[in-house]
């Protein structure tokens, strides 16, 4: 049976088969949780993995690597998350970047998978409630998949780092269950 739960704390920090990094188009390493599992999982490597992938990505894309040194997950999928500031109504496209890596992980024969809040941080531009906003896509994304796979089991742990985006990331998971 599919699972979907909401944890306080960093995605690099869950033991999963594939963490998921908010990329950026060129699949380089920046800042936020994307500067954490590059620096966890060895920023030479992942660089150079990265860079096997044909980029720019568009928003919603998602790839897969190995992960390197980070020793609680296999592997790190990509997902490029778009920028609310550049494109304030990309809603479907913060989808796709929760589904798609839902695919990745499935077509790799994985179960368990840990996500950032996607497009909640830098990339949530003027959002009201980017936390919340990108919860409801994890949500919708992970209802939509396992509705397509009903036969494929995935373990989704939803990550909320600070205080506030936890209070309100769990509030909205209250209100979709």
């Amino acid at each position: 049976m599919s699972t979907i739960r909401v944890v306080h704390g960093s995605c690099a920090d869950q033991n999963v088969d594939a963490v998921v990094n908010a990329a950026n188009k060129f699949l380089a390493a920046g800042g936020g949780i994307c500067g954490v599992i590059f620096r966890k999982a060895g920023a030479e490597e992942l660089a150079e993995a990265c860079a096997e992938h044909a980029t720019p990505l568009r928003d919603g894309e998602a790839v897969i690597t190995p992960a390197f040194r980070l020793r609680n997950a296999r592997y790190i999928i990509h997902a490029v998350g778009p920028n609310f500031s550049i494109t304030p109504d990309a809603f479907r496209e913060l989808f796709d970047a929760y589904y798609n890596s839902l695919v990745i992980l499935m077509e790799n024969g994985l179960h368990s998978i840990s996500f950032p809040l996607i497009s909640a941080g830098i990339f949530g531009g003027h959002l009201a409630h980017a936390a919340a906003e990108s919860a409801k896509q994890c949500y919708d994304a992970y209802q939509a998949f396992v509705k397509a796979y009903p036969d494929y089991t995935v373990d989704v742990c939803l990550c909320a780092f600070s205080d506030d985006e936890y209070e309100e990331v769990r509030h909205v998971c209250m209100n979709l269950s």
